[in-house]
């Protein structure tokens, strides 16, 4: 039923990020799949054990529900220029890829869509979309691309961090408004977080951002 959830979820967020507005609209897309993500995944008892009122609609409506939140959403906003339209379109690519595998479950050693591993999904997405090539774990990823230091200058595609002691162990791919895509961890599954509170924004170290892209 999972996998099943996750692939509606999946064709729910494809259909919304081939409008053309995308690029310029990516922070409130990802503000809304992480929304759609929660309601999806709460086809049974939740972590803590609580149930929400979503589980009580068919998955195939909640599937249309969460396509119509998501173009609504879109077409709210006005639809700008870009000043750089190859870049911008290697940026849908890169995130249309990436949300499409939310509800995905994660996998120690994961590197294919049946589940990942946080360095496992980030180079997955980089190298299904963009045919782009990245080292096979998180602490080498920190070593590749433009380090960037404030983290009020990140971009959507960018990648993000996380560690203890200056020492990298996770990564994800940031989405805008101050959150990033990730596989977290065992009998969690891939999921949006937020960067700027929580567990995360503590355990932040820094960004990079992969040339080509």
């Amino acid at each position: 039923m999972r996998r099943f959830s996750a692939k509606l979820l999946g064709c729910a967020l494809l259909c919304a990020a081939a409008m053309p507005a995308f690029a310029q609209q990516a922070p409130q897309l990802a503000q809304a799949a992480e929304l759609s993500a929660t309601n999806a995944a709460n086809t049974s008892t939740s972590a803590f054990g609580v149930f929400t009122p979503a589980q009580s609609m068919p998955l195939p409506d909640r599937a249309l529900m969460m396509a119509g939140d998501l173009n609504r959403l879109m077409g709210s906003q006005p639809a700008a220029a870009s000043t750089q339209p190859e870049q911008g379109s290697r940026i849908q690519s890169l995130l249309q890829h990436a949300l499409a595998l939310l509800g995905t479950p994660y996998r120690w050693g994961g590197t294919g869509a049946d589940g990942f591993d946080c360095s496992g999904l980030v180079g997955y997405v980089f190298h299904s979309a963009l045919g782009i090539e990245l080292p096979r774990v998180s602490r080498d990823m920190a070593t590749t691309g433009e380090l960037i230091t404030d983290r009020a200058k990140l971009s959507p595609g960018d990648l993000v961090f996380f560690g203890h002691r200056g020492r990298v162990s996770h990564v994800g791919i940031y989405v805008g408004e101050g959150r990033f895509l990730h596989a977290p961890r065992t009998g969690r599954d891939v999921t949006v977080s937020s960067l700027d509170s929580g567990y995360w924004s503590n355990k932040y170290l820094e960004a990079r951002r992969v040339a080509g892209i």
